[in-house]
């Protein structure tokens, strides 16, 4: 399987199965296009007819290009096989009770009342909550009794707003440091914050035990508080800017993420990154909602051309600040063309339900956060494991291959079939298809590929 196109000037083949990525002059293009299912009279003919009038391709030139698109072909780097289905369950089995990822909800509360807000304003459709600390260690242990001989161990302190239970946070994350060595394990912490709360204390604090902070902001002021208001429904902006400008100078520009959110409001979301940039933010993600279709906030079919530009204007925009030598981070950029994530994890998914699991206030076990709360997704407990296996298994069976749509995607193992979260509350099925969002992601892995091409031969040209 091959996906063509162009974009920033440049003729792009992708061959999704052996991930080689090739750049092509117009006849190659042409004949990579027209090769699969006709015999190379048939090719050379219809190639030779186009370019009769090209003073610059010869007969010869269409031969010598065909006989190299087939060289190609012999050596797997183009119309390669999809080997990869029949290893699909048998790497997830391999990986089978396996836990390596909590995202401990410690706090069901936030101190703002954001209307586009999955979660319900922190929420998750029950009760406000704080996690306790007993709580807290417990899912730790759990955790630690459920990675096998993982050594790294990943935890996310997330809400609401985690910072409404800080002191609970140090206190987890002294306890964690306080086993490392006994257990032979290693914690990784990352913090997601709306800023509102961050102060000095935090900042020291995430600054020397979190390997990564997300930092809720979602570009211009009268973008942000159009829907990140306080509950006296006053913006946000102007108080957290500072408070992130602080925090991020002093982690040294480093480990962390600026994570915005557009909406219908603001499909014109580049203004925003541009705005971010100004501001003196590098490291961008900026994602699109998460809305029922009759909310306000959720993007329409309208709004889809005017995105797709946005991201194409992205790449360029990167491009322009690398060789003004202000380069920036945009997290769905971020493509290796050399080496790339683990067949197994472009198969196999994010691992939610299986490797990675949600933790509430009250102990209770959810596939991951955009789950919670949701009473037929409960897992179970930190006392007593994963007890609704049958959930379990659906997740554990949910990879690439399982989605029907997804077989004959050139984007598949780019994406490895997509949020599951998304795909059940789009389709009402966890191996669904959240259409929109993969049109979405479609276009920013070309745009990523262009980008990442455009580094590589740019100054070539």
């Amino acid at each position: 399987m091959i996906h063509q196109y162009k974009l920033l000037g440049y003729n792009i083949v992708l061959d999704v199965c052996s991930g080689s990525v090739h750049v092509v002059d117009d006849v190659a293009y042409d004949i990579i296009a027209s090769f699969e299912g006709n015999d190379r009279g048939a090719v050379l003919e219809k190639i030779e007819e186009k370019y009769k009038n090209s003073a610059d391709v010869t007969k010869e030139d269409i031969d010598e290009c065909y006989e190299q698109v087939l060289e190609l072909k012999k050596s797997g780097k183009l119309f390669s096989k999809d080997s990869f289905e029949p290893m699909a369950g048998e790497l997830k089995a391999r990986t089978s009770g396996v836990v390596k990822a909590l995202c401990l909800h410690i706090a069901h509360t936030c101190n703002l009342n954001c209307s586009y807000c999955f979660a319900s304003q922190g929420k998750y459709h029950g009760e406000r909550a704080l996690m306790s600390f007993e709580i807290g260690k417990r899912a730790l242990d759990f955790l630690v009794e459920n990675s096998g001989e993982r050594r790294n161990l990943e935890v996310d302190f997330f809400g609401g707003e985690p910072l409404m239970n800080f002191d609970v946070v140090k206190k987890l994350v002294e306890y964690a440091r306080s086993i490392e060595k006994e257990k032979g394990k290693n914690f990784r912490f990352t913090l997601t914050t709306n800023g509102v709360l961050v102060d000095d204390d935090v900042i020291e604090f995430a600054n020397r035990e979190m390997s990564n902070v997300v930092l809720s902001l979602d570009g211009r002021k009268e973008v942000h508080d159009r829907y990140r208001v306080d509950y006296a429904g006053n913006g946000s902006w102007e108080k957290i800017v500072p408070k992130f400008q602080k925090f991020v100078k002093a982690r040294e520009g480093k480990n962390y993420y600026m994570r915005g959110t557009f909406t219908h409001a603001n499909p014109d979301f580049l203004e925003d990154i541009k705005t971010m940039l100004d501001l003196g933010f590098s490291e961008l993600s900026m994602e699109p909602v998460v809305a029922a279709a009759d909310d306000p906030a959720a993007l329409t079919e309208e709004d889809k051309p005017v995105v797709m530009k946005q991201y194409e204007d992205l790449a360029k925009l990167m491009l322009q600040r690398d060789k003004q030598g202000k380069p920036f981070t945009f997290y769905h950029y971020m493509l290796d063309l050399k080496g790339g994530p683990c067949i197994y994890k472009r198969i196999s998914g994010c691992g939610s339900g299986t490797e990675y699991m949600a933790v509430t206030p009250w102990g209770d076990l959810y596939p991951c956060h955009q789950f919670v709360g949701e009473e037929k997704f409960r897992l179970g407990d930190i006392w007593n494991g994963v007890q609704n296996s049958a959930i379990q298994n659906e997740f554990a069976s949910c990879n690439v291959y399982a989605r029907e749509d997804c077989r004959s995607c050139w984007a598949k193992l780019y994406c490895s079939g997509g949020c599951a979260a998304n795909a059940y509350h789009s389709t009402g099925s966890v191996r669904g298809i959240y259409k929109y969002g993969c049109e979405l992601f479609k276009k920013r892995i070309e745009c990523a590929v262009a980008v990442a091409v455009s580094r590589e031969f740019g100054d070539e040209e």
